[in-house]
């Protein structure tokens, strides 16, 4: 595969690699789609769910969103790939999971890319902590945050109105992934992934995770892509035998439109090359070269995940039987409470970065302070002026014609 990199790059094959894959892949009836009453439920006009794969809700009087099961037999995953929910989804989106058993949504955008809402917030924030969905009957609670350079963990609580059960689902969001772009560096984006992985949220005992970006395509696939072929690799006798390109257009067979770039299929081949040498070797040389490429400098050593449980798929669900969150110390690692000094340090540095976000907004709202007197300043004497002005032209004019006069009187 590292080869087949190398070949490529230094041909710069990576656009034709790009639209080759694209004719490959098949094409699917979407008919539900664009249904009249399903049409405000699509962020985006050319990216639907194919009719075969689509997700359909349960209790609800329209079975529609916007969200495609993707599933990889051989390396037991199963995702859920969605586009970012709009207002008016925010209630579907949180019964689909509820229904699905999903242990984790994965975040890969930002609220507001270039100056566009490019996804709803959907999740409480630290001001308001709680956020209610009358329409599909969910309540959701924010129990903890803990930022990192790249990423944000969130533990929410989700509580079924109708019910009065409540479930811990975890919130992993990427937040420096441009749109249409790729990640900083393969490191920061694999920091990221071992750390969703260690939550067992991607595991078959639980439902299938949500991944989404903006549309539940490009960022969202390479991610699928990227632990799918790692996966894959891990399991196989000889790992060199995983095809890139074949596992993504298998994958293309659920979800339309998967890898948006060819700059995003160059990113994932440098992904799985470079969390291969983590996953498949213990070479520390590797892996010090991938804590250097990535520059979040509050992460941890990075040791190769353990591989996935092969538990008997006896469900009918892709992704394993629903399972009630259980009391394990494996469920709340995230939150913090089986390892208390992590919590700590990460508790002490999330109070430093809050103090100096503090700083810098005091320091912004100082200067801007300044410039409103400046301001002010100026404007009080262009006042001044503007009142001065006519009396000092006027006294200039009769000076001017006094001098005049007495000097035409002194000439005579």
């Amino acid at each position: 595969m590292e080869q087949e990199f190398e070949d490529i790059d230094s041909s710069g094959r990576w656009q034709n690699l790009y639209n080759e894959i694209r004719n490959q892949a098949s094409e699917y009836p979407y008919k539900v789609a664009k249904l009249p009453a399903n049409r405000n439920l699509n962020r985006y006009r050319d990216v639907s769910p194919y009719d075969h794969s689509r997700v359909k809700l349960e209790n609800s009087e329209n079975d529609y969103i916007n969200a495609s099961l993707v599933t990889v037999k051989e390396a037991q995953r199963a995702y859920i790939l969605s586009q970012g929910p709009l207002r008016n989804t925010c209630g579907h989106f949180w019964l689909m999971i509820w229904e699905q058993c999903t242990k984790a949504v994965i975040m890969l955008n930002r609220v507001i890319e270039k100056g566009s809402e490019k996804c709803a917030q959907y999740w409480p924030t630290t001001d308001e902590l709680q956020m209610s969905f009358t329409d599909t009957g969910f309540v959701v609670r924010l129990l903890s945050e803990e930022d990192q350079s790249h990423y944000t963990i969130r533990v929410l609580e989700l509580q079924n109105t109708k019910t009065g059960e409540s479930r811990e689902i975890y919130h992993f969001h990427y937040t420096t992934w441009p749109d249409f772009g790729v990640p900083e560096s393969p490191a920061s984006f694999l920091n990221f992934l071992f750390k969703v992985r260690e939550s067992s949220s991607l595991d078959p005992e639980h439902g299938p995770s949500v991944v989404h970006c903006s549309a539940g395509i490009g960022r969202s696939g390479t991610f699928a892509l990227v632990d799918t072929c790692l996966v894959l690799m891990d399991r196989r006798e000889n790992p060199s035998s995983v095809d890139i390109q074949r596992v993504l257009l298998s994958m293309r067979e659920y979800r339309m439109g998967l890898i948006q770039t060819p700059d995003q299929l160059r990113f994932s081949y440098m992904a799985v090359i470079e969390g291969a040498k983590l996953i498949l070797t213990d070479n520390s040389e590797a892996q010090n070269k991938l804590r250097m490429l990535s520059r979040d400098d509050l992460e941890p050593d990075l040791p190769p995940p353990p591989p996935p449980p092969r538990p008997n798929l006896n469900d009918n669900r892709p992704n394993g039987p629903c399972l009630e969150p259980q009391d394990t110390s494996g469920d709340h690692l995230l939150a913090g409470e089986s390892d208390s000094q992590d919590h700590n340090v990460a508790q002490n540095s999330g109070h430093v970065r809050k103090r100096h976000r503090e700083e810098r907004i005091a320091s912004t709202a100082q200067r801007v302070q300044q410039m409103k007197q400046r301001l002010t300043d100026s404007e009080r004497k262009r006042e001044k002026w503007q009142y001065w002005r006519p009396i000092l032209l006027n006294v200039g004019v009769g000076t001017a014609l006094a001098v005049g006069l007495l000097c035409w009187m002194y000439s005579q």
